[in-house]
């Protein structure tokens, strides 16, 4: 596997001479600045890499290029982003930047309600949990509709979840929502929050599923054209929230979206931990499947609840602890994929699968006061993740 390492940015708290410590020789990353809709331009895209490369690393994926809220509404102002992605691809290219990592999650891309949920060695993980989104949802943002989504229990749990708030409590649970965690390029209010889920209004999963096909249609065949492989992200939580639509959660619709175009550019983020928050996905068997058309792979371990709604970023290693992904068995399979390119004859880029430690904790002096850490992408954690995945990778070659 290629060894990656997200980085925001020169406004990311971990130095590109961190990444490179830490172990990694890829980084994953995107131009923030640039707004959501707007083009790529190969002089801004250059510029970056050139950052990169100063430091002894290479830039080997995008994460992301967001795509815009008026393509996966089907507006008809959705030609106008269609066209801007594409040559946003095209300029990739041309800079020799070939896998795209993206997601196309309504509103809101992936959502915790605790930043800093301990655990018992005393690391600090990301969690869903599912009554305090319920709680976020009726009563704070007091979505229509939302009543009759939830049942009685949930309503009632929902309700003395908000009743016990504080007021820091309430505002925290608020921020951790719709502030925007690393990687939302959208950072809402509840009144503009309220907007956009209300823009959703009629549109369904069918619909959703129609509107990311006309995207899929448009972008891919510009992809494969110019030798940029497309990465679809899975949804996180892999299920609707505020009754919005979900449309890349399961095996199942991970076969349809490679059906829609069936070419190779058009492949998968595989995310252990968000599809692995469904007790229904296989992530063995799922990797073994999909592996022709993985062109990135993100690695974290989750940890589903007694309310198995709710679940937390668990270790990397967390099959010991109750975590519910099988990560050696998952690396063995990306060990084999990447194999079987080599001995069908793909070589240079095509035949590696960059992975990268994914919602490292946050342990010993990231956790220090005043420290800067962005949720989920702590230096301590992930360098621990990397080094245990690391580790798997080594142990499953030695043994093959």
């Amino acid at each position: 596997m290629e060894h990656t390492w997200r980085w925001f940015g020169p406004e990311d708290p971990v130095r590109l001479s961190d990444i490179r410590q830490a172990g990694a020789t890829g980084v994953v990353t995107a131009l923030h600045h640039v707004p959501n809709g707007e083009v790529w331009e190969v002089a801004e895209i250059q510029r970056r890499k050139d950052q990169i490369e100063a430091a002894g690393l290479t830039w080997s994926v995008v994460e992301s290029i967001p795509v815009h809220e008026d393509i996966k509404r089907g507006l008809p102002t959705r030609d106008r982003y269609l066209e801007r992605y594409a040559q946003s691809v095209r300029n990739l290219a041309a800079c020799g930047i070939d896998v795209v990592c993206y997601n196309v999650m309504p509103v809101l891309d992936w959502t915790r309600t605790d930043l800093a949920y301990p655990l018992p060695d005393g690391a600090w993980a990301l969690r869903f949990d599912h009554v305090a989104f319920a709680a976020f949802d009726l009563f704070i943002l007091q979505r229509p509709g939302a009543r009759e989504e939830h049942d009685e229990a949930d309503v009632a749990a929902a309700r003395a979840y908000h009743e016990a708030l504080g007021e820091g409590e309430r505002e925290r649970l608020v921020a951790s929502i719709i502030a925007g965690l690393p990687g939302t390029e959208e950072h809402y209010t509840l009144d503009t929050i309220r907007e956009r889920v209300a823009g959703y209004d009629g549109i369904d999963r069918d619909a959703l599923r129609e509107n990311v096909a006309v995207f899929l249609r448009h972008v891919v065949p510009v992809a494969e054209g110019v030798g940029v492989r497309m990465a679809a992200h899975p949804d996180d939580p892999p299920r609707p929230l505020l009754g919005l639509p979900r449309v890349l959660s399961t095996l199942a619709d991970a076969r349809w979206w490679l059906d829609v175009v069936d070419v190779p550019a058009n492949g998968l983020t595989f995310c252990t931990g968000s599809y692995g928050v469904r007790p229904d996905n296989d992530l063995v068997a799922m990797v073994r499947e999909l592996a022709p058309r993985l062109h990135f792979v993100h690695l974290r371990s989750t940890r589903r609840e007694a309310d198995p709604r709710s679940f937390h970023e668990s270790y990397h290693l967390g099959s010991a602890v109750g975590a519910d992904v099988d990560m050696v068995g998952v690396v063995r399979e990306i060990v084999r994929e990447e194999r079987r390119r080599r001995e069908v004859g793909l070589t240079g880029p095509r035949h590696r699968l960059p992975m990268r430690p994914d919602h490292g904790h946050q342990l010993l002096y990231d956790q220090e006061s005043g420290r800067r850490t962005n949720p989920g992408y702590s230096l301590l954690g992930r360098m621990k993740g990397l080094a245990e995945l690391r580790g798997i990778e080594a142990a499953v070659n030695a043994l093959a």
